[in-house]
């Protein structure tokens, strides 16, 4: 890269878009140059509008805290401002989707974290290790939108990252039917101990809309592209169970599966630890070197000393074993707020600037 591309972070002042800062503090290829949220923080340096609210174990970098937040509605002057955008913003479903339109029609380039669009037929949803194909149907989309340059693009739920991985690994096998349980961080509802005391010592069983993304999502993340549309995959069969744990960081999930043709352990474990893609042949700033690693120790991964292997953006699988009813079982984790997140969409955008989808503005 040259000169670096210009980024604002919409939903700048959320636990996600704070995550975004951390990220890109030193990116070598992206720089934040505008940051937007709601109107009551609108006007505020970023220090005054998250005062008391700074979630992040790091400190505010130094070149956020001055910066005047731009009220997220005024597309035109956040977008003058921008090669492209991050969205983290927190609205409903239906304000999410327009404001993402508007921006991409305003010829900036949306990459989002959230699940609003997650389902338009011409977003591509995207793990870049699994299915950077998907990125294709965004020609598709500007024709739709009437842009040049302008598109949406997002990453999948945080809870699927701990599994979905090791099924695509897994595809020459023909995963067919896949029980998960979700044991899921607080970060995930973007919450700390400090505000949201009921959690300490407590487990709900219950995270609205979650059990139906865990479910559904996998299908079109290992879909296929084909004639100007995202094919969803017919199996794997997944049905889940997420439930809120008292961990901060971290979703673990606890697998059973079924294959076409069951193969050996060894096999299994060897599939895993070759999984690469385009993130880690382009070497890409953000991407693990190791996507997936396989841990032999009967009691691993664990939350504390596992979370942050390949700085958050790694995958870890353990516990592999024969089961008495599928196949096999396994325990994955993953990092919910940078994998899972922010770090997942901050990995598409450089794919999608390896890819020559995002360029400077002219």
């Amino acid at each position: 890269m040259g000169e670096k591309l210009k980024v604002g972070i919409l939903g700048a002042t959320g636990m996600v878009g704070q995550r975004f800062i951390t990220l890109l503090a030193d990116h070598p290829w992206f720089e934040i140059t505008a940051l937007a949220a709601s109107p009551r923080s609108a006007g505020k340096t970023y220090e005054e509008a998250v005062s008391g609210r700074w979630k992040m174990t790091t400190p505010m970098p130094d070149a956020v805290k001055d910066m005047v937040v731009e009220n997220v509605n005024e597309v035109e002057k956040v977008a003058a401002q921008v090669d492209f955008v991050f969205s983290a913003v927190d609205m409903s479903k239906d304000e999410i989707r327009a404001i993402e339109e508007e921006y991409a029609r305003s010829e900036t380039p949306v990459v989002s974290n959230n699940s609003a669009h997650r389902w338009t037929k011409d977003v591509p949803m995207v793990v870049p290790e699994i299915n950077i194909d998907h990125f294709q149907i965004i020609a598709d989309q500007k024709k739709r939108l009437g842009t040049s340059r302008g598109f949406i693009a997002v990453k999948p739920n945080c809870s699927i990252q701990s599994y979905t991985p090791a099924l695509a690994a897994w595809k020459k096998f023909g995963p067919k039917e896949v029980v998960a349980c979700t044991y899921q961080a607080i970060s995930g509802a973007g919450k700390t101990f400090a505000d949201w005391p009921e959690m300490v010592e407590n487990v709900i069983p219950y995270i609205g809309g979650e059990e139906e993304k865990s479910e559904q999502e996998p299908l079109k993340v290992l879909g296929t592209y084909k004639d100007g549309q995202i094919i969803n995959a017919t199996e794997p069969k997944i049905t889940c169970q997420c439930v809120r744990v008292p961990v901060l960081n971290g979703h673990t999930a606890a697998v059973y599966i079924n294959f076409e043709q069951k193969p050996k352990k060894e096999e299994l474990i060897e599939r895993l630890r070759e999984f690469r893609g385009f993130p880690q042949e382009a070497k890409l700033p953000s991407a693990p070197g190791q996507f997936i690693r396989y841990m032999e120790e009967e009691d691993r991964p664990q939350v504390k000393l596992d979370v942050d292997y390949e700085h958050g953006m790694g995958v870890s699988i353990g516990r592999l074993r024969e089961d008495s009813i599928f196949d096999y079982k396994f325990i994955g984790l993953s990092h919910n707020t940078i994998r899972g997140a922010a770090g997942g969409a901050v990995l598409c955008a450089e794919a999608l600037t390896a890819k020559k989808c995002i360029t400077p503005k002219q």
